[in-house]
């Protein structure tokens, strides 16, 4: 069994271009089958976390290719953002 926090303290790298996108910081749950759905990458926080905050990355579990002991291995081609005003209702954390 995997818990969110075994998440959060991997680095998720783009297979593409090998870059860190960031950490998981949320996973979208289906409730009615108790799947995941996607995981979250937090965007940064501007200027020590003041002044807002960039865009929440949305990873289909479809793109996550490999859940290693250090990195989430993912294709990020097609993701989507969500801005961090909009809700988290069906969201567990």
């Amino acid at each position: 069994m995997v818990r969110i926090s075994d998440f959060q303290m991997k680095d998720v790298i783009n297979v593409a271009d090998g870059k860190k996108l960031g950490n998981v910081t949320d996973i979208d749950i289906n409730l009615a089958t108790g799947k995941i759905q996607a995981v979250v990458i937090g965007g940064a926080g501007r200027v020590l976390g003041f002044f807002g905050k960039d865009e929440d990355t949305v990873i289909p579990w479809a793109n996550i290719l490999k859940i290693g002991q250090d990195v989430i291995l993912v294709r990020a081609s097609g993701l989507t953002h969500k801005s961090a005003s909009e809700g988290k209702e069906n969201n567990a954390g």
